[in-house]
């Protein structure tokens, strides 16, 4: 187990769901308070950003690609700086998350990145699944001591073992995922939770999904993960690459409400009478020795 925040992770402790807000929030901060709000409302206990340093993540050859956006048509760089948050903004994020009493931490891509979201203490890092082979950066989060928590989408087993190799076991959860946008459910493979459980013991095991439905993010909690992450947004219909693979707030206040409902249904696995069976057992169970005696 480890702790996050106030929140401890592992089996037996209540599923710690995040919110995936992402780039969502299309470069506005309110919207962004908005979606935090919905998180807040449903229940979740943590909200995610994704933090990138543009010139460092953006390939030269897709650069000057130029692309319609709600601002109109701009090279794809110009867009990425676009829907950036900076200081500001992020300082906004945090006291607002601090007012509503819900964590907030982001994804870095790149070191620069990881050193600016580090001004704010996050609870936690990220490490998105595109980002499981960048060695560097995952020695760099290691250094900082933070829990970390690590998908594993679009990977091999080698690649997610070098991974973890690399940022060790001590404080890491590590998510199973699979990084289709949306994700079909014949390509979730959930049972992949209870591999990586088998394969690291001791390791909190998560989920991350992007399928367009909620029962098999609860699948994904019955089968033992810990910790879920779903992308969130107001509308699934708002511009952006990530809103048709996420949940509108209605969506996430019923997963939220089911994933708890299981937390409580799966017990310990030892079989016992309990109380409330005993008044039916005396109705419809026999006498063993009127058994006895009939049966002679």
């Amino acid at each position: 187990m480890i702790t996050i925040g106030d929140k401890t992770i592992g089996p037996g402790q209540s599923t710690y769901i995040i919110g995936e807000i992402g780039i969502n929030h299309n470069g506005c901060v309110e919207t962004a308070k908005r979606i935090i709000d919905a998180a807040v409302v449903a229940g979740c206990d943590a909200v995610k950003f994704q933090k990138r340093t543009p010139d460092l993540c953006v390939p030269a050859h897709q650069r000057d690609v130029q692309r319609e956006t709600p601002w109109g048509i701009m090279s794809y760089i110009d867009y990425k700086h676009r829907i950036e948050f900076g200081a500001r903004e992020y300082a906004e994020i945090d006291r607002y998350c601090a007012e509503r009493g819900i964590h907030w931490f982001a994804s870095c891509w790149d070191p620069v990145a990881l050193d600016f979201i580090e001004q704010f203490e996050p609870v936690a890092h990220k490490v998105a699944s595109a980002s499981l082979t960048d060695i560097p950066l995952l020695e760099r989060l290691k250094e900082t001591g933070r829990p970390i928590i690590l998908s594993s989408g679009m990977s091999t087993m080698d690649e997610i073992r070098r991974g973890v190799e690399v940022v060790g076991t001590e404080n890491l959860i590590l998510c199973h995922s699979t990084s289709a946008y949306p994700c079909p459910p014949e390509l979730l493979n959930l049972r992949m939770v209870q591999t990586l459980a088998a394969e690291y013991p001791g390791v909190p095991i998560g989920y991350s999904g992007h399928e367009t439905g909620l029962q098999t993010t609860v699948a994904a909690v019955a089968l033992g993960a810990c910790v879920v992450e779903r992308h969130i947004t107001l509308d699934r219909a708002m511009w952006g690459t990530d809103q048709a693979a996420s949940v509108e707030p209605g969506g996430l206040g019923r997963l939220v409400r089911d994933i708890r409902t299981i937390e409580r249904a799966i017990g310990d696995g030892v079989k016992v009478v309990y109380d409330e069976e005993i008044p039916i057992r005396k109705k419809l169970r026999r006498d063993p020795a009127q058994l006895e005696l009939t049966a002679k």
